[in-house]
């Protein structure tokens, strides 16, 4: 590690969260520790169900079970740290844990907002071009899609892990945050960063506001098409099919542009922590609801699956 400075402080950070405030803590603990099993039973439901269910192998589908899946990565590579320093004396993480923790936090959000494009193409494919759905949305395209969005994500990452974690910080090693987040290990820098600032508001640009300008895209033709059916029964239909990935997709994107297309010298530790747990934990929890509870197909599925699943046993 590029630090100067002896003992431990060189080969590990302190995540202070909120260490002055014992009894939010433990209720943080809680609420999270809930949080989390919820997330864990929510997303693991829908990619077995998705999986089980012959009739919702499409491609819509498909990509939520990568939705789900990346949802469970992106709470497990910061919950369980989190929960452990609730409890703990000694709030500590390791550099190379540090390091792991905020290249995968990085990734899997970029990944995420690639994903949520992919999405949004496949639901305008699915409404604007719907005789040509299965030709266009064909298996090998959509596995190359999840593919690039994955690369893409993992890739683009490796940089921006590497530029921050070289920067000098002179034995600091305090971290204002539940987790290694690259805003709050910018401020520990004993050096001016704002070349690593604008690295990673540049690269914020390309990964948060190009997919979401693609979403908007795609949602305007989707309504434009949606509002040429004549009967009301068909476009209450066609914007249900919508609806979910819609509510995600403000959930994330509202808060993630919030959180990384402001300069880090005008970061608010509190602020940023606060946002932070949201759209890195709440977020991924809440999509699980969102698309068992509003998705017809799915909570269907989820429902035929547990009486089978229940019948068995009874007999």
């Amino acid at each position: 590690p590029n630090w100067v400075g002896n003992g431990s402080s060189q080969w590990e950070f302190i995540l202070l969260g909120v260490s002055d405030q014992p009894r939010l803590e433990m209720l943080l603990f809680v609420v999270f520790l809930v949080l989390y099993i919820m997330n864990l039973v929510g997303n693991l439901a829908i990619i077995v169900v998705l999986w089980l269910e012959p009739c919702l192998h499409t491609p819509m589908y498909f990509f939520l079970s990568n939705l789900s899946f990346l949802d469970l990565c992106y709470t497990t590579s910061t919950v369980p740290q989190m929960l452990v320093n609730f409890r703990s004396t000694h709030k500590s993480i390791t550099w190379a844990g540090c390091v792991a923790q905020l290249y995968v936090f990085l990734s899997l959000g970029c990944t995420e907002c690639l994903l949520l494009a992919v999405m949004a193409y496949d639901r305008y494919v699915a409404i604007c071009q719907p005789l040509r759905y299965t030709i266009v949305m064909s298996r090998r395209l959509c596995l190359q899609m999840a593919a690039t969005v994955w690369l893409s994500g993992f890739g683009n990452s490796m940089l921006q892990t590497v530029l921050t974690m070289r920067l000098p910080r002179c034995g600091r090693n305090r971290v204002d945050h539940f987790f290694c987040e690259m805003p709050a290990l910018l401020k520990l820098a004993c050096v001016d960063t704002s070349s690593t600032e604008a690295e990673a508001f540049a690269v914020s640009v390309i990964f948060l506001l190009v997919p979401l300008v693609l979403i908007l895209v795609s949602y305007s033709y989707i309504v434009i098409a949606v509002l040429r059916i004549r009967s009301a029964q068909g476009r209450l239909k066609a914007f249900n099919t919508c609806a979910s990935h819609l509510a995600v997709v403000s959930l994330f994107y509202g808060t993630a542009i919030f959180m990384y297309l402001q300069p880090p010298s005008s970061y608010s530790q509190d602020r940023g922590k606060m946002v932070s747990l949201f759209y890195g934990i709440i977020a991924p929890m809440l999509n699980s609801l969102i698309y068992t509870l509003r998705n017809k197909d799915v909570h269907g599925a989820l429902r035929r699956v547990l009486g089978r699943l229940f019948g068995s046993k009874r007999t």
